[in-house]
């Protein structure tokens, strides 16, 4: 077998140039119900999943990951009743959404009952199932990193996975015990090597980073809206977002919904005008009430209950709209937990003024108090 060796490749003198942004791109309620009925009539697939992945027409161009966004692919997933998924885990994580019917998840041995419209989260490598035991179709939209992982190369999947999280667990404990072997402890521990802050950490801290426990978490829709509909008392003059993150405490000073994106849900009253930001985190809306209009890069999308939009390319200025009688609800996943952990989340809140690199300068005020008043 021939060696493979790596290749020079001269840079010198060259500048980077500017990435490339998505076109915005939007999948309308009836193409989702088209494709829901679709799913629903085709044989049930032996692993019990029938799903369509929703990537970006110019994602095979680009040669990013296959998704809506470069790191973030949306998933419709459908059950018919009765049916259920067989087991299955991986070292993405996920975002779950009832958009239609109910049903229940298993994940990591506990279960989650969910109605329409409420949220879940799967963490990575516990294995779950997906359930309907409900007379209705059953349809999730599922949000993944896995396009990032696949990238990277190292999307572990594994189907009916043996064995199971607690046989592992108890593998783990046991093994525990051989930590206090003294051949396994550094002598010299993790130190201050120079004033400036820099330090030096040995072999076995390195590999035995402080753990946070990672659960699955839900936010029923019902609780979600009582809180939510609250801030409509914040008035016209509020220019911040009338929005609660929901938040996985595991995430920490991330805020995220796992480790990869945040999940926020927003009420936009009707004629609300947001003001134009950007930010290199990639963020997609899901509409579940009333309609408007997102400006993206100076070009207006127009959107309505049941659609699915791309509405953040990273770095793209972009704002959105409520334009009819109702109150809009809408479902925003974007990847920012993964730019602050990289330091590479730029945000600019005002556009006349500077950007901020969040997470690792000073971020952004609002008149909330104010406006709240």
């Amino acid at each position: 077998m021939s060696e493979q060796k790596g290749i020079f490749v001269d840079r010198s003198g060259q500048t980077e140039p500017p990435p490339e942004l998505w076109e915005p791109a939007i999948i309308k309620r009836a193409d989702f119900e088209s494709e829901i009925k679709r799913l629903s009539e085709i044989p049930m697939p032996n692993n019990g999943r029938r799903q369509s992945w929703i990537i970006h027409p110019d994602a095979h161009k680009l040669g990013v990951g296959l998704g809506l966004a470069p790191g973030i692919r949306p998933i419709i997933e459908v059950l018919n009743p009765g049916e259920q998924t067989r087991p299955i885990r991986h070292n993405s994580t996920q975002v779950n959404f009832c958009i239609q019917g109910a049903g229940h998840s298993v994940v990591g041995g506990r279960r989650i009952d969910f109605e329409q419209y409420d949220l879940w989260n799967f963490p990575s490598m516990q294995t779950y199932i997906h359930v309907n035991d409900t007379d209705k179709v059953q349809a999730r939209l599922t949000y993944t990193n896995a396009p990032l992982l696949e990238k990277m190369n190292v999307h572990i999947v594994e189907e009916d996975p043996e064995p199971n999280l607690k046989e592992v667990a108890t593998e783990a404990k046991e093994d525990e015990v051989a930590h206090d072997d003294p051949r396994r402890k550094s002598p010299y521990g993790t130190f201050e090597l120079t004033d400036e802050g820099a330090w030096l950490m040995p072999y076995e801290i390195l590999i035995a980073p402080d753990s946070v426990e990672s659960r699955a978490l839900h936010w029923p829709w019902k609780k979600v809206k009582k809180e939510l509909d609250k801030l409509t008392a914040l008035g016209p003059d509020y220019v911040g977002r009338r929005l609660y993150l929901l938040w996985n405490p595991m995430t920490g000073r991330t805020n995220g919904t796992t480790p990869n994106f945040f999940a926020t849900i927003t009420i936009r009253p009707p004629g609300i005008v947001d003001k134009p930001h950007r930010h290199v985190s990639a963020a997609m809306n899901y509409i579940f009430g009333g309609q408007g209009n997102s400006t993206v890069e100076g070009k207006v999308y127009e959107w309505e209950a049941g659609d699915l939009l791309l509405t953040a390319p990273g770095w793209g200025i972009h704002n959105h709209a409520s334009t009819g009688d109702e109150p809009v609800y809408e479902l925003t996943i974007q990847d920012q937990p993964l730019n602050i952990i990289m330091e590479s989340l730029l945000w600019q809140e005002d556009l006349k003024k500077p950007w901020s690199v969040l997470g690792a300068e000073t971020g952004f005020d609002t008149n909330r108090t104010k406006a709240a008043s």
